[in-house]
Formats: C-alpha cells, structure tokens, sequence
C-alpha cells in the first residue's frame, strides 16, 4: 500500500472517535506501540465503529465480509498515553464499500487503514442494500 493521501490523515474528517487505552503489554523491545498491537486497536475500532452506525454481523442470507485490510504505520506511538481512533466510510461501491481510520496519540497520526467489506449473499458477493447504503453514507469522511 502507498503512503496514503495527505487528505486522509486529517483528523478532523473521520466521524467516529474511540479511545484506546493502551496497555504495557502492547510495547516492544524499542518501547514503541507494537505492529500487532496496532493492527489490534484498528480492528477493534473497525468492530466498533460498525456497532455504533448499526451494522451488525448477520448469519443466513445477508452478511458482511472483510475482503482486505492494507494499513501503513507512519510514526512511533508509546504507552501509557492513550490512542484515539478515528473511522469513517470512504467509499460505497456496487457490492463494498471502504472504511478509511486512523490512529493518532498527542496530536500525531501514527497509523492509517483502509478496509474493504464486501456485501455477502448466498456465500457470494451480492448489492449492497439500499438500508445498508443509507445507514453508511451518514458515516462518510468528511471535506
């Protein structure tokens, strides 16, 4: 994945918020937030963020599925300080659409992600839903 686009790393743009607490256990050899532990507060705000709009994960005919995650870490973080992430829709296509986030602490953005979840129907990919497209446009990024 590229550098992402300067646009997408202000803070300002992404609807969502959530605090992540971070723990001593997310600090590696060079006493910085850890990859893994970055990744893993991306994927809980991702989790989170499609709780809050009220996405939720449906078994039988309709479901959402993670087709790719891509995430670029930009700069250091270190605990104890909390880490602040941000989600919003960046895009609703046919059948996906993309969550962009970021994760910032004091002010610097140290990660950004984008995922692409595929509307999933009879185990393919299938439209996304007018209900589904209306609930993520109040979610996009902002100007």
């Amino acid at each position: 994945m590229a550098r992402p686009d300067p646009a997408l790393l202000r803070p300002e743009r992404y609807p969502f918020i959530h605090t992540v607490t971070t723990r001593f256990a997310d600090v590696d050899p060079n006493q910085h937030l850890n990859n893994v532990a970055l990744a893993a507060m991306m994927e809980d705000a991702r989790v989170r963020f499609n709780m809050a709009i009220g996405l939720k994960v449906k078994i039988g005919e309709r479901r959402a599925m993670v087709a790719s995650v891509g995430m670029e870490y930009l700069a250091q973080g270190h605990f104890p300080d909390p880490v602040e992430a941000r989600c919003g829709i960046e895009q609703v296509g046919r059948t996906s659409w993309s969550i962009a986030q970021l994760l910032a602490q004091n002010g610097a953005v140290i990660a950004f992600a984008r995922s692409v979840i595929v509307a999933i129907a009879d185990d393919r990919p299938a439209p996304v839903p007018d209900d589904t497209r209306a609930q993520l446009g109040q979610w996009m990024l902002g100007p």
